[in-house]
């Protein structure tokens, strides 16, 4: 097998005068799960998409599995949108028969805990049946590569746990999997990291290595509520984690001055900083 199962190089991507992906190298080998990061509009999807083969890249180019996404490479991919790519008017037993033909292969068996919803419609199953079911179909023609665009968004944390099981297992057969997340903890799972901001790579490696340099602090209080409203409203990046109002890369003398003019009483200690507060770093400094 192939050391590199999905390629980009140098990507780029425009929708008219709009960048979606500019510049993007990156990727995956056998048995390898990558965590691509990046807040809303980054161009997290935009970029599986061309390694899809679902869209045409501006610049540069991506292979997958040795070549082009031809029409052969993709049936040996897996793929989880965003919205599932599920038919909400077939059942779930439906759904298994028409990916069963459209790849030529045994109709997928349900596992236990989805076979009471074989017979009804995949629209009115609970989302975290409807995320297992399209696991179970993106899975049943045995893909090499599989891409999973925030499969795991809006179901529960034992749902979450339990979807990673999967991921985890294929990966331990030699699959590559590219896995788009917004679930920090989710990352922790992940042999390596990618974070996108404003359609480019900015960070790469593990989370130490994206952190980098960011600074952060915890400003400890009883009326938390009260010190992230001040600290918005200064435009201090600021965000809560628990309780714990957090702030990065900010001026600490400043913060305490801030608070102390508006008469809260707080504790500020430097602390670890983490994904979410880079993140916030590299949002605030968009021109």
């Amino acid at each position: 097998m192939s050391d590199v199962l999905l390629r980009a190089e140098a990507v780029s991507r425009r929708f008219g005068a709009f960048t979606a992906v500019d510049d993007v190298s990156m990727q995956v080998g056998p048995g390898e799960v990558v965590g691509l990061l990046g807040a809303n509009g980054a161009g997290k999807t935009t970029l599986m998409r061309m390694l899809l083969g679902l869209l045409g890249t501006s610049d540069g180019r991506v292979e997958v599995l040795g070549g082009p996404p031809d029409r052969d490479r993709r049936r040996r991919l897996g793929y989880v949108p965003q919205n599932l790519g599920l038919y909400p008017d077939l059942t779930a037993a439906e759904n298994l028969r028409f990916v069963a033909d459209a790849y030529g292969t045994p109709v997928p068996t349900l596992p236990g805990d989805l076979e009471t919803y074989r017979d009804r419609l995949v629209g009115a199953m609970p989302l975290g049946a409807q995320r297992q079911l399209a696991f179970v179909v993106a899975l049943s023609h045995r893909p090499e590569v599989l891409l999973l665009d925030e499969p795991t968004s809006g179901v529960d944390a034992l749902s979450r746990a339990a979807l990673w099981d999967t991921i985890r297992e294929q990966a331990s057969t030699g699959t590559g999997v590219l896995v788009t997340t917004h679930y920090m903890q989710e990352a922790q799972q992940c042999d390596r990291l990618l974070l996108m901001a404003d359609g480019r790579l900015v960070g790469q490696g593990s989370v130490a290595d994206i952190v980098g340099s960011t600074r952060a602090a915890a400003v400890r209080t009883d009326d938390w509520a009260a010190v992230f409203a001040t600290l918005n409203a200064a435009h201090v990046p600021v965000i809560l984690a628990g309780r714990d109002v957090r702030v990065a890369d900010v001026d600490l003398d400043e913060v305490r001055r801030i608070l102390a003019e508006a008469g809260l009483a707080v504790t500020v200690e430097p602390v670890e900083a983490t994904i979410e507060e880079r993140m916030l770093v590299l949002a605030r400094s968009r021109p």
